[in-house]
């Protein structure tokens, strides 16, 4: 029987890769010079660090910037509140989200069903799902149908077995 599984993963290469291109870019461009902005990177979160908040979403942009270049999808950051830390500078926690949680994992198998595809079902597994049906066919159109749906996470479709 086909099937094929939707997960959502990052790639914290890729990730690494973008804040320290955004890190350099900060180090070396005027409007950044003297301010002492930073991006840390955490294993599950990103800490920006600068002496304004004009400088913070300048940083941020920097950032954002370099992940869509290295095609990382902006649905996996979750941006925390921006705080004030010692003496008059501001941080922001940017928190990476990878992984199908079970409220998701619900809507998700809440669409598929409502396409009302014969044959198709789908389970959770986990930080993913499995999608499974007597057709090739009927998974390709689920695929596209869920392709085009937002969902909030970055979703690919893995695993196709006929």
């Amino acid at each position: 029987m086909p099937s094929f599984d939707v997960v959502s993963e990052v790639d914290h290469q890729e990730i690494r890769n973008a804040v320290d291109q955004a890190n350099r870019e900060a180090a070396t461009r005027f409007d950044f010079k003297g301010t002492d902005s930073t991006i840390e990177l955490g294993t599950q979160e990103l800490v920006l660090h600068a002496s304004t908040e004009d400088r913070l979403r300048a940083l941020h942009q920097v950032l954002e910037e370099k992940l869509v270049k290295r095609q990382v999808s902006l649905k996996a950051f979750e941006d925390g509140k921006v705080e004030e830390g010692s003496r008059g500078r501001v941080r922001q926690h940017v928190a990476i989200r990878a992984g199908i949680s079970a409220d998701h994992a619900k809507r998700l198998n809440r669409f598929i069903k409502d396409l009302g595809r014969k044959g198709v079902s789908s389970q959770t597994q986990g930080e993913q799902l499995r999608v499974t049906g007597k057709k090739r066919d009927d998974l390709q159109a689920v695929i596209t149908a869920l392709k085009g749906e937002d969902f909030g996470i970055p979703l690919q479709f893995t695993n196709f077995r006929d």
